[in-house]
């Protein structure tokens, strides 16, 4: 049973316990923060040493922290950048993926609904998660960095739209038409919002920055709130709503003072990254059933399918995805990092016990092997790139040999 005034303390806590550890042991190994996240989660919850458990509070707070996890995916993508030659790789990479994991969805679990739903979670790429390891890298601003996030973009997008056509509760048919009509707002939203200057915007905007107003931040929640709103009472998966609303904010605010703007996406991050999010990780942890899990020898022995069934499902066509002529390390880099998956994976497992699609055991399979993506595939990706934040790209402006161009969107 859920104690909540434990919970409000100790999961604070772990967000504070995290990032130390972290910048501890990155003296030896880069490890992402989510690692221990995770681990602490796992440590306080019912497997470890039972002082937090799952409950009401909690999973509120999760499931605020996963919206702004893929609001702050979709936030970080420039939407014309996915209309280039990289946006078009990685929609060819994705449709790879979407076949080979079909096949091993059946593979694995013979019946349709189950098979379905596994190929859905193995096409997923967490871009939100492995942004901030890129950014701290220094690999965002580079070739591969943009190839990474059109990559992940069609890699959180496209499950999504998958899961509200085929796991919405309607027949396929009217979750595509229920998909249509969220897809026509949202177009409407971003064709009002990218029309005429909206100076007035930008003057509350400005006027508000450093006061209790916090206008643009307010409105970015608004947007965030009316998207997520708008999908659930459609029947489209949330998800979709907050990755959306993340594209539009960035819209909405554009053509402000780059100075303001900057401002701005640090104020998400720190809503974000201070605090939702977090205790998403430290939820998937504390609810993550590691001693059930021990004891049911087919799920454990289904993890390493399901990694090795990550990797290949996505990594493969990764290989290809990254710019003509990139490097062996690159290309490797895009297969790890492309591989790296955990959200999507929890959200897919959620609705498929909901259902009853899948067992609990086989769900929490694919959640543990993806925790492993999430523990083990930056740390192969970075390897051979130097500590974060002295990769090329790191910071341009005491980076002679930076290329100007890359600061932009790349749209070749």
């Amino acid at each position: 049973m859920e104690n909540a005034p434990v919970t409000l303390l100790v999961v604070p806590l772990i967000a504070v316990v995290a990032p130390l550890l972290a910048r501890l042991v990155s003296r030896a190994l880069v490890v992402p923060l989510v690692v221990f996240e995770v681990a602490l989660g796992m440590l306080v919850g019912p497997s470890g040493l039972g002082w937090v458990a799952d409950g009401p509070l909690l999973d509120a707070l999760s499931q605020l922290g996963l919206a702004m996890l893929f609001f702050m995916a979709g936030n970080e993508i420039e939407p014309a950048s996915l209309l280039g030659r990289r946006g078009k790789r990685a929609l060819a990479g994705w449709g790879v993926s979407a076949v080979l994991a079909l096949g091993a969805g059946f593979l694995i679990a013979p019946e349709p609904g189950a098979a379905l739903l596994i190929g859905i979670a193995l096409t997923g790429t967490a871009l939100g998660t492995i942004m901030p390891m890129l950014r701290d890298s220094g690999i965002l601003r580079t070739p591969l960095g943009s190839a990474l996030s059109s990559a992940g973009a069609i890699g959180e997008f496209a499950p999504l739209v998958a899961i509200s056509i085929f796991f919405s509760g309607r027949q396929p048919v009217a979750g595509l038409l229920t998909l249509l009509v969220f897809a026509g707002v949202a177009g409407l939203a971003f064709r009002l919002a990218s029309r005429g200057s909206r100076a007035w915007l930008h003057r509350v905007v400005s006027a508000t920055l450093r006061t209790s107003g916090q206008f643009a931040v307010r409105l970015v929640i608004a947007i965030l709130a009316v998207l997520v709103v708008l999908a659930l009472l459609l029947g489209v998966d949330f998800l979709l709503g907050a990755f959306t609303a993340g594209l539009l904010a960035r819209v909405v605010l554009r053509g402000g003072d780059p100075e303001h703007l900057e401002v701005v996406e640090a104020k998400l991050e720190s809503i974000a990254f201070g605090f939702f999010v977090p205790i998403f990780f430290v939820a998937t942890g504390v609810s993550f059933p590691l001693a059930s899990l021990l004891r049911d020898q087919r799920a454990l022995l289904l993890i390493p399918v399901f990694l090795v069934a990550m990797l290949l499902v996505r990594g493969l066509p990764a290989l290809w995805t990254v710019d003509p002529g990139s490097s062996a390390a690159d290309r490797r880099s895009s297969a790890f990092f492309t591989a790296t998956t955990l959200p999507l994976v929890i959200a897919v497992t959620g609705i498929g016990t909901k259902t009853g699609v899948l067992d609990a055991g086989t769900a929490a399979a694919m959640v543990g092997a993806a925790m492993l993506t999430v523990f083990l595939f930056p740390v192969i990706a970075l390897i051979g790139r130097g500590r974060p934040g002295t990769g090329p790209g790191a910071d341009p402006e005491q980076d002679p040999g930076a290329d100007p161009e890359l600061l932009a969107p790349a749209h070749e």
